[in-house]
């Protein structure tokens, strides 16, 4: 009997963890919409934000994007042989770069770098009572600290998604035209017939929410860390991997939406 009430018991806290967490979570976000347009604006705090996560996760994002659209012209070009259609390795490579595998990726990528940091800075912060002082010299930590790392999540990650998808193609071009010889008027044609400026778009759409919602799960994490140096690590684990979750899930629902 006990075991099975233990077992129940941490199954209904595991829940009501969940449930404040999610609390917790959504009055977070609403606080930081309510600060975004509410004097003083951080615009230093803003600056050294889109550095960090933009600038910062620069060459990770661009090294992975040439790469990926290598690949897949790679492994697309040995597809389309068999049917004799090497021309659609352009078109079909920049469709899925700029649809899905951009802002997926570049998601990804800032998360294991950007979205890390902000929980680590955050959690060290909290655990370090520098949060609180701030409260006591009348400073808003939400404003302060939250704000200016979300909008920079807003602004610096679809850049990044753009700056993704023109290296990849970059990689494609070289891979398809320069070692695989396919023609260079057929690649480029094709591209230009096949993709559409709401391709463009839509990736630019999702690399946008997955920004915000990587700044703030990293924001969370870290705002609401405790027990020293071991739950900041934690806090830093798990702001890994629930924006990668988040990612991945909330990219299913957006292109349900957008490609219905």
């Amino acid at each position: 009997m006990q075991s099975i009430r233990r077992f129940i018991e941490t199954i209904g806290q595991g829940v009501i963890d969940l449930i404040e967490g999610l609390g917790r979570s959504a009055m977070l976000l609403g606080q930081t919409l309510l600060w975004i347009p509410r004097p003083p604006y951080r615009l230093k705090q803003l600056f050294q934000a889109m550095e960090f996560i933009g600038v910062g996760s620069l060459f990770i994002v661009l090294l992975t994007g040439l790469f990926t659209g290598a690949v897949f012209a790679l492994q697309g070009a040995g597809a389309f042989r068999m049917f004799n259609a090497e021309s659609l390795v352009g078109s079909t490579v920049a469709i899925s770069l700029a649809r899905e595998l951009s802002p997926v990726l570049t998601g990804l990528m800032v998360t294991g770098r950007a979205g890390s940091g902000i929980a680590t800075e955050l959690g060290t912060m909290r655990v370090t009572e520098q949060i609180d002082a701030l409260y006591t010299m009348a400073v808003n930590p939400v404003q302060y600290l939250i704000v200016p790392r979300f909008i920079a999540g807003l602004i610096m990650v679809p850049c990044l998604s753009a700056l993704f998808t023109l290296i990849g193609m970059g990689g494609c071009y070289f891979v398809a035209v320069v070692l695989l010889d396919i023609d260079q008027g057929t690649f480029i044609s094709q591209t230009n017939w096949f993709v559409d400026p709401e391709d463009l778009t839509s990736g630019v759409i999702k690399a946008c929410v997955f920004g915000g919602i990587l700044t703030m799960v990293g924001c969370y994490k870290g705002f609401y860390a405790s027990g020293g140096a071991r739950g900041v690590g934690l806090a830093t684990t798990q702001s890994v991997v629930v924006s990668s979750v988040m990612i991945l899930i909330s990219d299913y629902f957006l292109t349900a939406l957008m490609f219905e």
